[in-house]
């Protein structure tokens, strides 16, 4: 293992006591110029998101959601896995903790509310749902997994492959329920989201458990993960997919519980969102040359570093108090069972802080990204 390589694995190895810990309860800042530049665009992202014109909505029928926690509707609350959120005070702004790791919404149920469709967006396993739903929106994502298939296993989550057997399954009920050529439109133009990736470092290379940080140098698991992506992206095409937004990584060093264990040095984990960077530059070229060889196939990537780094360095914009530690509990490593009920710390008002728990976002920076999302949407997908 490289220097730089085992300079980043020990950064986040202290982060395996967090999980054991999970396991017990279950049982560089942008360039001045570019950041004013962004603010006035940022201002109109916070609103709450309007419907779209009516002539961009008309186009898309569903949502369809892949990945993992940031865009999980409730899929592992069936799983037998740790890493679940259908508990208080997880949904506290929604009235009902539904699996989403978050205070409230996810930006998939933004956007399929803004496109004039349902304001949730139901996990497929779900058994409150059925197909008549899910011919609007699905959600296959899995919290906790990623494009490589180890990183599902290192917390017993759906693998990216499964969702994909989901979809096919999908498909074969919308069949039954609308009928071949409405089933066949309903694929053809649905929004596609995808968001996953963060896991594959966080929890799998960068942990040391899955033997990958032995097979491959961080640029090589990049490349490796790049070509994940790629597959999966030629698979759902195969199945009829045309339309898909597809979210490069955040700054993955400035999540909560990574600044926790950057505490000697403080501030973000600069290693880390220099990988993100690198995998997101990969991740682009990678989307450009597909779109060319796919035929009819059009990718959105969406930049959620930029937009993620750009709220943190002008908090004020979206009225944010806190961009550094979760809302939840003492909001610095707590995540799943770590942050429950019981907790006396959590904060009263989500609304002031980035992040609802250690790793993933409020409702209110959730609804930023979505309307971030579909502006890039209706400007290269749906126009």
């Amino acid at each position: 293992m490289s220097s730089s390589t085992a300079a980043l694995a020990a950064a986040a190895a202290a982060a395996s006591a967090a999980l054991l810990v999970l396991a017990a309860f279950a049982g560089g800042v942008e360039a001045r110029e570019r950041e004013s530049a962004w603010l006035p665009a940022a201002k109109k992202m916070a609103a709450a998101p309007k419907k779209v014109a009516a002539a961009a909505a008309a186009k898309v029928p569903a949502v369809i959601v892949f990945g993992d926690s940031t865009v999980d509707t409730g899929n592992n609350n069936v799983v037998a896995t740790m890493l679940k959120s259908n508990f208080p005070p997880y949904g506290r702004d929604l009235g009902a903790a539904t699996g989403r790791f978050c205070n409230g919404r996810l930006p998939p149920d933004f956007m399929s509310e803004a496109l004039g469709l349902p304001p949730l967006v139901p996990a497929y396993l779900d058994p409150a749902y059925g197909i008549a739903d899910f011919a609007r929106g699905v959600c296959f994502a899995s919290a906790g997994t990623g494009l490589d298939n180890a990183t599902a296993g290192v917390l017993a989550v759906i693998p990216l492959w499964k969702e994909v057997e989901y979809f096919k399954e999908y498909q074969r009920r919308l069949r039954r329920h609308a009928g071949r050529a409405a089933a066949r439109r309903i694929v053809r133009d649905a929004l596609y989201v995808v968001s996953i990736g963060t896991n594959d470092f966080l929890e799998n290379y960068f942990l040391l458990v899955t033997g990958r940080f032995k097979q491959f140098t961080v640029g090589e698991f990049e490349d490796f993960l790049v070509a994940q992506a790629a597959g999966f992206l030629a698979a759902i095409h195969r199945l009829g997919a045309r339309r898909v937004a597809f979210a490069g990584l955040s700054a993955i060093g400035c999540l909560p519980l990574e600044r926790t264990l950057n505490a000697l040095r403080g501030g973000c984990v600069e290693e880390y969102n220099q990988v993100a960077r690198d995998y997101n530059v990969k991740l682009n070229a990678m989307i450009a040359g597909l779109q060319s060889s796919l035929p009819g196939l059009k990718i959105a990537y969406v930049p959620v570093y930029d937009d993620m780094l750009n709220l943190i360095n002008n908090p004020s914009t979206l009225g944010l108090e806190n961009v550094e530690q979760g809302c939840c509990a003492t909001g610095m490593f707590e995540m799943s069972y770590l942050c429950n009920e019981k907790n006396p710390l959590t904060c009263p008002d989500a609304d002031k802080y980035f992040f609802w728990d250690s790793f993933h976002p409020t409702e209110k920076v959730n609804r930023f990204f979505a309307n971030s999302t579909l502006q890039i949407c209706l400007r290269e997908l749906l126009s």
